[in-house]
C-alpha cells in the first residue's frame, strides 16, 4: 500500500475511490506486538451492548449463524471469518444485550462468557456506563468504569488463561444536528463535544487495559473521527452512538485489520 502521504494526496486530488479499508489503514497501519491466531476449532465470542447485540436473536443459541449475529459489525466480520477461515471450523457467538454496562455483563458472564470457553473474546462496552443516568447504585464514573472492567478482565483470564482478548474503544460521532434513533424518531440528546472530551476518560482506561493484558485494542474513536473528513457525522451514525451501515462495516474493516496486529499508537494525518 502507498505511504499515507501518498494516499491523501491523491484523495485531495480527487477523483479516487476511497474505501472503507483505506480509512480504518490511516489510523491501523504500522505492525504491534501481537496479533490473534485462529487455529482449528476456535471458539471467538463476540461481547458488548447494543453496538454488538444489534437487533440479534438472543433466543437462539447456535453459532455461525444470521440469528445469532444481528445485523451490525459482528455479522460483517463474523462472515468475512468464516470464509478466510473456511478450513478451520470456528465457532463464532455473539452475547451482547443492548443497554449493558460492565456491571451487567458481571451478572451474566459465567453463563454468557466463562461456560462457552472462547479461545477468543472480542469485547466492546463503556458508552451506556458513559451515557445512562447515575443511579442509587451506579455513578457515571470513569474510575468506577475502570475498577469493574478490570475486575471482569482480571477474573476472564484468571478462569481462561490462554484467551485472546480484543478490546475495542468505546466511541461516538459528533456533528450530528438533528440525531435521531433507528425508527427515524428524535433523540433527545446531542454528542456534542463536552461529551466526546469527557469520553476521553473512558476510551483511555479501556486502552490502559488492554495494554496491560496484551490485548489487541481497536481505535474505533480514531477510525471515525477519520472518516467524518470523508463523508458528514449523519453518514456514519444517526445519532452518534450507533453506527449505520457504512459505519459498521468500518467497524468491521478496523476489527479485521486490527486483529492482524496492525494498530498505530500516534496518529497524525500527512497531507
Amino acid at each position: 500500500m502507498n505511504t499515507r502521504r501518498d494516499f491523501f494526496n491523491k484523495v485531495v486530488a480527487g477523483g479516487v475511490f476511497l474505501s472503507l479499508s483505506d480509512i480504518a489503514a490511516s489510523a491501523i497501519t504500522t505492525p504491534r506486538r501481537r496479533a490473534i491466531h485462529f487455529r482449528n476449532d476456535n471458539i471467538l465470542l463476540f461481547q458488548g451492548d447494543s453496538l454488538t447485540d444489534a437487533g440479534r436473536d438472543r433466543e437462539y443459541p447456535f453459532p455461525n449463524a444470521h440469528q445469532t449475529f444481528g445485523r451490525g459489525y459482528v455479522i460483517q466480520t463474523a462472515g468475512e471469518l468464516l470464509v478466510k477461515y473456511a478450513g478451520k471450523n470456528l465457532s463464532i457467538y455473539n452475547k451482547g444485550i443492548s443497554g449493558d454496562k460492565v456491571q451487567d455483563l458481571t451478572r451474566r458472564w459465567k453463563e454468557d462468557c466463562i461456560d462457552l470457553k472462547p479461545d477468543i473474546l472480542s469485547i466492546l462496552i463503556g458508552i451506556n456506563d458513559f451515557m445512562q443516568a447515575e443511579s442509587k447504585d451506579y455513578t457515571r464514573n470513569a474510575l468506577t468504569y475502570e475498577k469493574e472492567l478490570r475486575s471482569l478482565l482480571d477474573q476472564t483470564m484468571t478462569a481462561l488463561p490462554k484467551l485472546q482478548l480484543i478490546i475495542g474503544e468505546p466511541f461516538v460521532i459528533t456533528g450530528i444536528k438533528k440525531p435521531r434513533n433507528h425508527e427515524g424518531h428524535p433523540v433527545n440528546f446531542v454528542v456534542d463535544e463536552a461529551l466526546y472530551n469527557e469520553l476521553g476518560k473512558y476510551r483511555a482506561v479501556a486502552r490502559e487495559i488492554a495494554d496491560e493484558l496484551n490485548a489487541v485494542f481497536i481505535p474505533y474513536q480514531k477510525i471515525f473521527d477519520e472518516a467524518k473528513k470523508y463523508a458528514p457525522p449523519v453518514y456514519w451514525s444517526h445519532d452518534g452512538i450507533h453506527a449505520s451501515i457504512a459505519g459498521t462495516r468500518l467497524m468491521a474493516t478496523a476489527w479485521l485489520q486490527a486483529t492482524e496486529g496492525r494498530i498505530k499508537e500516534e496518529f497524525e494525518i500527512e497531507i
